[in-house]
């Protein structure tokens, strides 16, 4: 099963260039990160994805996966494809835009799988962390002192 060049040039180039595809890590504790974790069993793949947010817009991300070319190529294009994005248009990503982007074989899909999973991974830390609306009307109602 041989990959794709499109794989192999972009898995290539994150080993030689983590930074530029945003590999390492955002603290998850900071109020304004989101983080998502998710694994294939199947396979042993692993990604964490984390988001820094701005509001509702995704400023930048961070990523950190283990396993095949497949799965860090996979990770790489997705995070290039939320910078800048709201969480809604985030939600549209989905597996197969990256599947088809990579020209990733059948036997590899799961891995485009991976990428979209950690975004509704980090998607659902974020919006845990953000206060309902009883508590955003009930901060608007105190009164000032």
């Amino acid at each position: 099963m041989p990959y794709s060049r499109k794989v192999i040039d972009r898995f290539e180039d994150v080993l030689k260039n983590p930074a530029k595809h945003s590999v390492g890590r955002f603290n998850p504790n900071d109020a304004d990160v989101a983080t998502g974790m998710v694994g294939a069993p199947a396979c042993g793949d692993v990604m964490r994805l984390q988001l820094k947010m701005v509001g509702n817009i995704i400023d930048d991300v961070k990523f950190k996966t283990y396993g095949c070319g497949s799965a860090i190529a996979s990770s790489s294009l997705f995070i290039g494809m939320l910078k800048g994005r709201t969480i809604e248009s985030a939600k549209q990503i989905k597996d197969k835009d990256i599947a088809e982007a990579l020209e990733l074989p059948s036997i590899k899909l799961h891995c485009s799988v991976l990428a979209e999973e950690s975004i509704k991974k980090a998607i659902e830390n974020w919006e845990s962390k953000q206060p309902s609306l009883s508590e955003q009307l009930q901060e608007d109602l105190e009164p000032i002192e």
